[in-house]
C-alpha cells in the first residue's frame, strides 16, 4: 500500500511540474497547462479514494494519534 501511495504522489508532483513547464514554455497560448493541472486534480482525487478504500478494507490502520 505504501508503494501505491508513493507512486501516486510522484504522479501528482510530475503532473504539477509538467504544468509549470508548459506554462513557462507556451506563455498561456495552449491548453496543455490546463490539461496537466486537470490531470493533477484527477490523481489527487484518485489518491484520496485509494486511501479511503484501503482504510475501509483494512489495508492501512489508523495510528491512534488524537
Amino acid at each position: 500500500m505504501k508503494i501505491l501511495v508513493a507512486i501516486a504522489f510522484i504522479l501528482i508532483i510530475g503532473s504539477l511540474g509538467s504544468a509549470l513547464f508548459y506554462l513557462m514554455r507556451d506563455r498561456g497560448g495552449s491548453k496543455r497547462t490546463v490539461r496537466a493541472l486537470a490531470l493533477r486534480v484527477g490523481f489527487s482525487v484518485l489518491l484520496f479514494v485509494l486511501i479511503l478504500a484501503a482504510n475501509r478494507l483494512g489495508y492501512i490502520q489508523p495510528t491512534g494519534l488524537r
